[in-house]
């Protein structure tokens, strides 16, 4: 608390406390276009702008912390790379506490560079974790093999009387089915631990967030080689 009076942060945040606290948002949201590593937990705190509380500025300065300890972190691309499209994407189900609506996370890669990615809460209340993954499928969804780590989600996809027994879903994800039956993408399953869109889907610990981090081909150029 101490610390945030320093910077001229109160518990209870004024108007003004409010317009820094959109300010430096709308900084790190300008930054996340080239960094994906921060992209879920920008979007967790551009969700309270109206009324930042003291845990969210809290949160909003250890993001910044983790910026400066990393000045020339970015995204590494080969020069050799191919130029094949593939698409990673994952959902948290339910994962907001108040709404109850997931959060769909995605990457594109370009060969073998992210060059597309996203973190959104969904539209609408899902009513299973394999009608959410089949969303976020349906949302990262062009010519291009898509990853997915479950196999309900798949299944779904691809099987079509699987889509009587799911009318709730919305007709337009349904045209992700109709891209399987023409080849325009080949959804495959990947184990849980290596999916590389759960950096941009849910709060990840050190280990794993490093582990992914490094698997998109961030790099710190400031680093000794």
């Amino acid at each position: 608390m101490e610390h945030n009076q320093k910077l001229g942060i109160s518990q209870s945040p004024d108007t003004a406390d409010r317009a820094k606290y959109r300010r430096l948002v709308g900084r790190l949201l300008y930054l996340e276009f080239t960094r994906p590593d921060i992209g879920f937990a920008v979007h967790i705190l551009s969700q309270f702008l109206q009324k930042p509380k003291e845990e969210h500025w809290d949160a909003e300065l250890r993001v910044v912390r983790y910026l400066k300890g990393c000045p020339g972190q970015g995204i590494l691309f080969h020069r050799m790379s191919d130029l094949t499209y593939k698409g990673w994407c994952n959902s948290d189900w339910a994962a907001c506490s108040v709404s109850r609506r997931s959060v769909t996370g995605w990457i594109v890669f370009l060969g073998a560079s992210p060059v597309s990615w996203k973190s959104k809460k969904q539209d609408t209340v899902s009513f299973s974790s394999a009608e959410a993954q089949y969303r976020a499928m349906a949302r990262v969804t062009c010519s291009m093999r898509v990853y997915c780590d479950s196999q309900s989600a798949i299944h779904l996809a691809k099987t079509p009387v699987f889509h009587e027994r799911s009318k709730h879903i919305e007709v337009e994800c349904h045209f992700l089915r109709d891209a399987i039956v023409d080849g325009t993408i080949d959804p495959s399953h990947v184990p849980t631990d290596s999916q590389l869109a759960d950096i941009v889907t849910k709060p990840l610990g050190a280990i794993q967030f490093i582990a992914l981090r490094d698997k998109l081909t961030i790099h710190n150029l400031h680093a000794p080689t």
